[in-house]
């Protein structure tokens, strides 16, 4: 009896262990990969990484900096809207459209005049 019952014990305590350690992950590399590829948060920033290329790769579509944006929003469009202006010399912001002259200086038209701003 004192036997089956030490075998018993020694199941019992194998099997927790072996559970337990099934639980650990070999790669948490791997695994970290995984979590972050199917996390619906990764989704939508791939999302917006795909609006802001379509936004800087045209200079006509219009970045629009409301008054209610907070920081972060606004220096990430300030800076789409200066990059931009640096390579094709024209964007549109706010629903103007500003432009570069060769000497980097900025201006918009105004009434068929350029105004330097």
């Amino acid at each position: 009896m004192k036997i089956f019952l030490a075998i018993l014990i020694f199941g019992i305590i194998f099997l927790y262990y072996k559970k337990n350690n099934s639980k650990k992950t070999k790669n948490l590399k791997l695994d970290k990969f995984k979590n972050n590829l199917q996390s619906t948060q990764t989704n939508i920033e791939r999302i917006f990484l795909r609006e802001e290329e379509k936004t800087f790769s045209n200079p006509n579509i219009n970045i629009y900096i409301g008054s209610y944006d907070n920081e972060d929003n606004i220096n990430r469009k300030s800076n789409i809207h200066r990059a931009r202006l640096s390579k094709f010399k024209k964007s549109k912001l706010n629903g103007e459209m500003i432009f570069q002259d060769n000497e980097q200086r900025i201006y918009k038209f105004n009434n068929g005049k350029k105004v330097y701003l």
